[in-house]
């Protein structure tokens, strides 16, 4: 499928054992291998013009481009170019619609606007003879935040000294295309201002009906359509509706009812995309005219809707006349060329043809010249299936059908005869290349496949379900035949998975000139050893003090220790990352010292290779001294030297344990019951000190309620004088306290 690529069709190409794919390959190889270029094969691209009606800029139905339809064939990878010509009919008919934003700023404007009819009429019959008008007003969605939702302020959103506002809104058509002058006049002068709350207006929800509301605007099948718009503020945009509760995404579908949008409080604000995609889709050209204020804000928004132009509106709207006279000869005087539908993997480029042309190569086409020309420059980039595409012109409704086929097979004209010597009588030939009848398969169809089908014998030939043979050999019945490497040798190997020829080199020589390749790896000569076989056998350089090699630990290549994970070159002697030995001998250590410990039953068993140890009364081994607890709660001292090996240890172990006494039981259990004992005597104070507080206070309490009711005795004595008895004190009563009272007053 490569676009340079081609084949060689005769038999006999190949070698026995070689792979068909080498047929495939540049032109240039093929010819420098001795092949006849009449014998090559490579497809070519080809270019088909089915539909090429001549220009004929005249008359109701024009035809504006040429060709109107093409098939190409495509070789993948490979481009075809062909040209597009384009022409403008001359007085082809023109309908614009007045799209004015009727917010309150507006209001100065609409007066003049209502007299715009036969100025607007009088500019577009300087073009054509068949040109229409249509009308249509928005200003936003009539719910909140963006329009006051009082009754009586959507029935009149203006303010109270204007007598005539009409109610709220938020698009509305109110002329359909007409030519006449006097229709536009006087269905335009029963139009009002009206209100909303913020700036920014619903002109994106006005602009997405007047492109889709086809019948209702009244657009012609073949006329250059134009949408002005005039406003002197922003637009919202998709996503604004959130504020409101409204989160339907807009449908780009027409709902007109009683000439008003009947969805318009019930779906979100089209994005600037949707309105672009449908302004292109139906052929509509827009005209911004806004007052300077927004000029930067529509001149952005330009740029992302083709064919639309931006024009400076005065305050009053007196010169839309003229703004849009200039807005439509920008238009007219410039192309776009742009397509719909494009299939994937193909690439579509334009090449202006023209005086004053765009950049060559973009993916739109623009010229500001008319007549002009397109090179159209057309690749697939893959073997797609046969897929039709649309060039447009923008704003026209003329339109270019491009087909396109793929050309992914090689063209070759099979043998006549249903089997061929060649192909070993069980086959036929199909551009040199044996097709084997059922049950044979093979280069030459020599082979039979027997019970197994094609799939399973070649099976056999993949190494964990990968390339057959590795890429370097045939699958034949289920075997591979290794194919020969560049230098003369044979791959070998069940699945050809080895050569002699890619193993390490040292001082650019393979295997060090000291060995042999074998299947990517050297095997040295004696006396030699390493990866590349660069070093002669030595240990030399591995002996320790000890005179062992790499202390048991590792091993010696090249006169130098590999050793063992964690253990550190140069002799393997330490390891930083072990465990600590302190700990994971402990048990050995216990019961080799002292007979105790969970391995006291078999100890010989369990540490007698790993551990040799013998009690001491002073230490000998050098380096670190370990400390720990053994089973019984004593601390052991011992020491452990590393021996050659990898696990192997001496140790020597202190005869003294380290043992806590046993704790004082009479002492724990009488000082457990003094301290019940104490804690009981407090307890009791403390409950006595709380009774005698109690006791306290309900005495003054008693004292105070007893001095009350004495007062109030007192209290409820006779006003008058009282002569007490003073018989009455006699002896038996002496010392009573109302004795020697002569009068109480």
């Amino acid at each position: 499928n490569l676009p340079f690529f081609a084949s060689f069709k005769l038999i006999n190409f190949t070698k026995a054992g070689e792979q068909e794919a080498v047929r495939c390959d540049t032109v240039e190889e093929l010819m420098e291998r001795g092949c006849r270029m009449e014998d090559v094969i490579s497809p070519k691209n080809d270019i088909d013009i089915t539909a090429n009606q001549a220009l004929s800029p005249e008359g109701r139905e024009p035809v504006q481009m040429r060709p109107q339809r093409i098939n190409l064939k495509l070789r993948p990878g490979l481009p075809a170019t062909f040209k597009v010509s384009f022409k403008r009919a001359v007085g082809y008919p023109v309908d614009l619609y007045y799209l004015m934003d009727l917010s309150y700023s507006m209001k100065d404007d609409l007066a003049n606007v209502k007299e715009l009819g036969k100025d607007l009429l009088a500019v577009l019959k300087k073009v054509t003879k068949h040109a229409r008008i249509g009308f249509g007003a928005f200003v936003d969605k009539t719910v909140l935040p963006y329009t006051n939702t009082n009754k009586k302020k959507l029935e009149k959103p203006c303010d109270e000294n204007d007598q005539q506002c009409q109610a709220a809104f938020g698009y509305r058509h109110v002329l359909s295309m007409t030519d006449s002058e006097a229709e536009f006049r006087n269905q335009v002068s029963q139009q009002y201002i009206s209100g909303n709350l913020d700036p920014p207006e619903g002109s994106l929800d006005a602009m997405m009906q007047a492109a889709v509301c086809r019948n209702e605007i009244g657009w012609r099948n073949s006329s250059t359509r134009l949408l002005v718009l005039t406003t002197d503020a922003g637009f919202h945009t998709a996503g604004d509706g959130k504020l409101a509760g409204i989160l339907e995404p807009n449908d780009e579908q027409c709902h007109m009812g009683g000439q008003l949008y009947t969805k318009s409080n019930e779906m979100d604000y089209p994005s600037v995309g949707q309105l672009a995609t449908m302004l292109e889709k139906n052929n509509i050209q827009p005209i911004f005219a806004v007052t300077q204020n927004v000029e930067k804000v529509y001149k952005e928004l330009s740029e992302m809707i083709p064919k639309s132009e931006v024009g400076i509106l005065s305050s009053d709207s007196r010169n839309v006349v003229q703004l849009i006279e200039n807005a439509y000869n920008k238009l007219s005087s410039k192309v776009t060329v742009s397509h719909d539908n494009i299939p994937n993997d193909v690439r579509v480029l334009y090449t202006p043809i023209c005086n004053n042309p765009g950049p060559a190569g973009y993916s739109e086409g623009v010229c500001d010249k008319v007549p002009i020309s397109f090179n159209v420059t057309v690749t697939a980039d893959s073997c797609i299936k046969t897929q039709s595409f649309t060039i447009r012109p923008q704003g026209i409704k003329d339109t270019l059908t491009v087909t396109i086929t793929p050309v992914c097979e090689c063209e070759c004209a099979r043998s006549v005869d249903s089997v061929h010597q060649h192909c070993s009588d069980k086959g036929s030939v199909d551009c040199g290349i044996c097709r084997c009848v059922e049950g044979f398969i093979g280069q030459f169809c020599e082979c039979s496949s027997g019970n197994k089908d094609t799939s399973a014998l070649r099976a056999s030939c993949r190494r964990d379900n990968g390339t057959e043979c590795e890429g370097r050999g045939d699958c034949v019945c289920g075997r591979c035949q290794c194919h020969t490497t560049e230098s003369g040798s044979s791959y070998h190997g069940e699945f050809c998975q080895c050569d002699d020829e890619h193993c390490e080199k040292f001082q650019n020589k393979l295997c060090g000139g000291n060995g042999q390749c074998n299947c990517g790896e050297c095997k040295c000569n004696p006396g030699y050893e390493g990866s590349a076989c660069q070093c002669t056998v030595s240990e030399e350089g591995c002996r320790t003090p000890n005179n062992s090699v790499c202390y048991g630990r590792g091993v010696c290549k090249c006169n130098r220790c590999e050793c063992k994970e964690g253990y550190q070159r140069p002799h393997c002697q330490t390891c930083l990352g072990c465990p600590d030995q302190c700990l994971s001998k402990l048990n050995c250590i216990e019961c080799l010292g002292f007979m105790s410990g969970p391995l006291k039953d078999n100890c010989n068993t369990v540490c007698r290779g790993s551990v040799h140890g013998e009690t001491v009364e002073q230490f000998t081994i050098p380096g670190k001294e370990c400390l720990q607890k053994d089973s019984e709660g004593c601390w052991i001292k011992f020491k452990l030297e590393q021996l050659v090996g990898e696990d192997v240890y001496r140790a020597e172990i202190d005869k003294q344990r380290e043992c806590p006494k046993p704790p004082n039981v009479t002492a724990i259990i009488a000082g457990s019951l003094a301290g019940v004992a104490i804690i009981g005597i407090l307890l009791l104070l403390l409950v006595k000190l709380l009774i005698h507080l109690n006791d306290l206070k309900e005495f003054r309490k008693f004292e105070n309620e007893k001095k009350k009711s004495k007062w109030n005795e007192v209290k409820t004595l006779p006003s008058t004088a009282v002569v007490l008895n003073l018989s009455a004190c006699d002896s038996r009563n002496k010392g009573h306290r109302d004795c020697g009272w002569k009068c109480l007053f």
